[in-house]
């Protein structure tokens, strides 16, 4: 058994919190060829049980919380609650599977069993078929997700045994391990105060500062909706290698053009400190690339949706973006997160609920970049084409992007919810045309400014 970290934990009681949410995480493969049969699927599924330990075990919480929950193997573990098969209606486009994948990202995880399922879609239209994997927030983040992912397919290498990574967090001794923790606390909790207060200050205030009130934040519903965008990542390549910017940079900024584009056409005006957008930050490892846990912590900036011009909205990403990785804002939440470490279970269990239960009004929106696989992957003999990655919604956020790379193409998984937005496909074309844009300007060669907009809120 091992226990859940305070950020696994948090995302439960997020998910407890809130009865309209479901906190998984997904990766859907699009794959070329005839489907496979059901014991050739089935053979792929076990050879990932064979390298994560963790699809295995289930969570198991303590008595009134007094103790963090554990990771423990389940011991009823059925293969069958964890596969499913399905088919599309006819005519098995891609607008249909959009349509089954935000479906899938309703339905909440079965807690009785470990956190984690995968379904096989037929019937998908070009002699094609599709497999969506998704495992709960407190399992995966977005790397170690497409890792879990990876371990479906064929193998390539020799993948290392991951359990001592997933040991991890030994279960404590409840409250004499807590009551040791405290001791030590008047001599390491000085040098965590210090350098970590400057750094989560602005993340602090922009969390729980009240932006521009806008159609992007507000109360969400069950039903979600979900769209795709694809670029070329070899022409994201051109794009940063004639710019100087990074492939998150042009990501981030043709995102700030379809939330431009999205305000616009719904008649809001952009303005000045009007989007602030989470940007999950990884503090993986490279050792621990194959732990099914999580390893990430978070920046808050605000997108340059009020600036017109191309070139001047990637500066002013470009530009924010480094000086929020300056001051070390995702270094020290990880540190804060630490910090749970020192409290009673029930205390951070309590946090976390409350935090979930606060109407938040600062964040417009979220968007994370995982580096997915480079060279192409396998299923049952049959080459993967595409991945979409998939993420939920919650805490008024409305839409949630996932940025995700494989081989030469990066894809936008956008989750909306349902009632609010209904033109969710406005933001993926605004993505692809803002790329075109850059592209143009990049075979140009116009120089590219990088300072602050002026009319960028202040930094705090």
């Amino acid at each position: 058994m091992t226990e859940l970290s305070p950020l696994d934990t948090g995302f439960m009681e997020m998910e407890d919190t809130d009865r309209h949410i479901s906190l998984g995480i997904g990766a859907v493969a699009v794959v070329a060829g005839p489907p496979p049969t059901r014991e050739e699927f089935r053979a792929g599924v076990t050879r990932g049980l064979r390298q994560h330990g963790r699809l295995r075990q289930r969570v198991r919480r303590a008595p009134l919380d007094l103790t963090a929950p554990v990771w423990e193997d389940d011991p009823n573990f059925d293969l069958a609650h964890h596969i499913r098969w399905t088919a599309l209606p006819d005519p098995g486009d891609e607008t249909t599977l959009r349509e089954l994948i935000a479906t899938e990202l309703t339905e909440r995880l079965d807690r009785d069993h470990p956190l984690w399922e995968v379904v096989m879609v037929d019937n998908l239209a070009g002699n094609r078929w599709a497999m969506i994997v998704k495992a709960h927030h407190s399992m995966v983040d977005g790397i170690s997700g497409i890792t879990l992912f990876e371990s479906f397919c064929d193998p390539a290498r020799e993948i290392p045994d991951t359990r001592a990574e997933e040991a991890g967090r030994q279960p404590g001794s409840g409250v004499l391990e807590w009551a040791n923790r405290v001791a030590r606390l008047p001599y390491t909790a000085p040098r965590f105060a210090v350098s970590a207060a400057r750094a989560l200050a602005p993340v602090l205030f922009s969390a729980v500062t009240p932006s521009t009130a806008s159609s992007l934040n507000g109360s969400i519903g069950r039903q979600r909706r979900y769209a795709v965008a694809r670029a070329s990542l070899t022409e994201v390549r051109e794009i940063c290698a004639a710019l100087d910017v990074t492939v998150n940079d042009v990501a981030v900024a043709a995102l700030a053009t379809a939330y431009r584009r999205l305000l616009l056409s719904r008649g809001e005006q952009p303005e000045a400190g009007m989007l602030r957008i989470v940007v999950p930050v990884s503090m993986r490892t490279a050792d621990a690339k194959y732990a099914l846990d999580n390893r990430v912590s978070a920046m808050i900036a605000h997108l340059p949706i009020e600036i017109e011009d191309s070139i001047e909205r990637l500066a002013a990403v470009h530009d924010r973006i480094a000086r929020h990785r300056s001051r070390g804002e995702a270094e020290a939440e990880k540190s804060l997160l630490s910090l749970a470490d020192w409290l009673p279970f029930g205390m951070v269990a309590w946090i976390f609920r409350t935090v979930a239960r606060f109407p938040q009004r600062g964040v417009g929106a979220l968007a994370t970049n995982v580096p997915g696989p480079r060279r192409p992957l396998w299923l049952d003999g049959r080459e993967v084409l595409e991945i979409w990655p998939c993420i939920p919604v919650a805490l008024r956020v409305r839409t949630t992007v996932a940025i995700l790379s494989y081989a030469d193409r990066l894809t936008f998984g956008i989750t909306g919810d349902y009632d609010t937005t209904p033109d969710i496909d406005i933001l993926a074309a605004g993505v692809a045309a803002e790329i075109d844009a850059l592209l143009d300007h990049a075979r140009t060669r116009r120089p590219l400014q990088l300072v602050s907009n002026p009319g960028s809120p202040p930094d705090r």
